[in-house]
């Protein structure tokens, strides 16, 4: 019993863990998928999202005829890849991927400058709300077939992808609070001094 009460207290006392687990969890995230972004099947892979977005679909020089030229994670069809390179899929990937690896940067800014690190927390919090656009617009995140189960609410791998940004949303907020109570700190030892 002893065990488990001290089990119980030393988790219940370690907000500051958790919030340090948060921050280097989204930070994990961003590099690791911001450095895949210079990866040609990394950036074929994110092709329907980008091609049937009303906010990103101008970025690409052909979003309508992305279907025939999929190159699914382990193949490669040349006359595919020619195409991505003319459609500017890898030119947006790269780009996309300097952004996501900025963020993760600014978000671990915070241990020298919360205020850095707030702004980074932010803009990790709000990317989820970009990227929960994709399941109103991407037909792919949704299971299309002749079973039952076809539709809302039945994702599809690429929308379970899309659904997990919701713990990308949590821990920016909590990353984003927690880089506030530091710039407040601040403010307050630079007032008391």
């Amino acid at each position: 019993m002893d065990f488990y009460r001290d089990l119980i207290n030393k988790i219940a006392n370690s907000e500051q863990l958790g919030v340090h687990l948060c921050r280097i969890a989204i930070a994990v995230v961003f590099l690791w998928i911001g450095w895949l972004k210079f990866i040609p099947y990394e950036a074929d892979s994110i092709v329907p999202f980008v091609a049937n977005s009303p906010f990103m679909s101008w970025l690409y020089n052909d979003p309508l005829n992305y279907l025939q030229y999929m190159n699914h994670e382990g193949a490669l069809i040349p006359e595919h890849r020619i195409w991505h390179e003319a459609n500017n899929t890898y030119g947006y990937s790269n780009g996309l991927g300097v952004v996501e690896i900025a963020f993760a940067l600014l978000l671990l800014s915070h241990y020298l400058s919360p205020k850095v690190g707030f702004f980074g927390a932010l803009l990790c919090f709000l990317t989820p709300f970009v990227t929960f656009t994709f399941l109103l617009f991407t037909p792919e995140t949704w299971v299309h077939g002749a079973d039952a189960h076809t539709g809302f609410p039945y994702l599809s791998g690429a929308g379970r992808l899309v659904l997990k940004d919701i713990m990308m949303l949590a821990c920016g907020f909590v990353a984003m609070v927690d880089s506030a109570k530091a710039i407040r700190k601040q403010s307050a030892d630079a007032v008391a001094a």
